[in-house]
């Protein structure tokens, strides 16, 4: 038999699939307030009447969408008992939908047969509306339209009409109750004031989980994933802990939780220990700062760069006009123009929020002011990992020859 055959691996595992994002627990940990709130404000459905429009906010792996998919579960069921209502949910997520339009076409084809779908392009938006009316009408009774991740929509137009659509005469049969979900704290306030009072009729916030609140998520997925004792005492703990500290996010925590089980049975372990949870700590970490910074535009990657050789050097913490003539130079290698010294730092602060720089403010007083001193927080080898094509382009900079030829030598080992 072929020493790469392939041969089941029960050992740690009883169901790994429990710890992947598109599982929904029969019951939700750690988000007893939230779901009090947001039951509530489900519950005039169960009672016949109108559906209220939610608004749910909350930074990225709170709950949002999980709540969501189990409050809504279980609403589907209990409305199947009553003969008088007649439930339907629809979800959209609005990740690479940024207008209305295309929201609007991406619903009407949800609800139409595939071979009566239209297309992205061609038609006047007020007949889209139109063509989405017709199908929701031909649905009939209550529908909840889910808009998850609705900050990505750049127009408030949708937002405004599905709420209203009855009172303004477009539907006559059905009754349609909106769900907006946002990571963006700041996209309510965005939002034009008679969008705000229909769509955030009923508001749940949802803050960041604490380590004891994750615990209790990660405590109920090992009762599904694992076998009894294939964890140690100290992993979940641990585990909750650098989610606790990753914002509060649970997906975060369960990636963690996965990926170390992965390595332990990787490693034919008898149970994942706390090396476990740490390795895979630094290869999420690493795969995250890849993911990132393959996402910048060339501008915050030269930037990025520039740091990264000032880095090298030994230089840092360097301000931003310490940074400006390493960057300069580089947008000249490859015959682009600088940005403004304005959006340079802009960038900067985006690579600090990325996690890939820290930027420390600095007060010096009335003699030399406020300013921003910035360096590396990932590992100087990740990083130049991570800018591989952008060095190709701009060139290899002295300061950082030996960590880029460490890069190549690794890739030929």
């Amino acid at each position: 038999m072929s020493s790469f055959s392939f041969d089941r691996d029960n050992s740690l595992y009883k169901n790994r699939d429990a710890l992947l994002e598109e599982y929904t627990p029969n019951n939700l940990v750690g988000r007893d307030d939230e779901l009090e709130e947001y039951h509530a404000a489900l519950q005039p459905i169960i009672n016949g009447e109108a559906p209220s429009n939610i608004f749910l906010y909350g930074k990225s792996g709170v709950g949002k969408t999980a709540a969501t998919r189990f409050l809504l579960n279980q609403l589907q069921e209990d409305a199947a008992r009553y003969d008088d209502i007649s439930l339907s949910v629809i979800e959209i997520n609005c990740d690479g939908l940024n207008s209305s339009y295309q929201v609007a076409v991406r619903l009407v084809n949800t609800l139409r047969d595939p071979a009566d779908q239209i297309s992205n392009t061609g038609y006047p938006q007020a007949q889209v509306y139109s063509f989405l009316w017709d199908e929701l009408d031909k649905l009939g009774g209550t529908i909840i339209i889910v808009l998850d991740e609705v900050d990505h929509i750049n127009d408030n137009s949708i937002l405004y009409q599905i709420p209203r659509a009855r009172s303004n005469g477009y539907l006559e049969h059905a009754k349609i109750g909106l769900i907006g979900i946002s990571n963006d704290l700041s996209f309510r306030d965005s939002l034009s004031a008679k969008v705000r009072s229909s769509l955030c009729e009923k508001e749940v916030s949802f803050p960041p989980y604490n380590a004891s609140e994750l615990q209790k998520v990660l405590h109920q997925r090992d009762q599904v994933a694992f076998h009894e004792n294939a964890l140690a005492d100290d992993v979940i703990p641990l585990c909750a802990a650098y989610g606790a500290q990753d914002a509060g996010d649970a997906r975060q925590a369960l990636d963690l939780l996965l990926e170390a089980g992965d390595l332990a049975r990787k490693d034919a372990a008898e149970q994942v220990v706390d090396t476990h949870v740490q390795e895979a700590r630094r290869k999420l970490e690493r795969d995250r700062i890849m993911e990132g910074v393959a996402d910048l535009t060339q501008h915050a990657r030269l930037i990025l760069y520039a740091l990264t050789s000032i880095e090298a050097e030994g230089n840092t913490p360097a301000r931003s006009r310490d940074i400006r003539p390493r960057y300069e130079q580089l947008c000249s290698h490859i015959g682009t123009e600088a940005l403004t010294s304005r959006r340079m730092r802009d960038h900067l602060a985006d690579l600090a929020m990325l996690g890939v720089i820290s930027s420390t403010e600095k007060n010096e007083g009335m003699s030399g002011g406020k300013y921003r001193e910035h360096a590396l927080k990932q590992d100087l080898q990740l990083v130049v990992s991570a800018l591989e094509e952008t060095i190709e382009l701009a060139g290899v900079h002295e300061s950082i020859r030996p960590y880029y030829q460490s890069l190549l030598d690794d890739r030929e080992t």
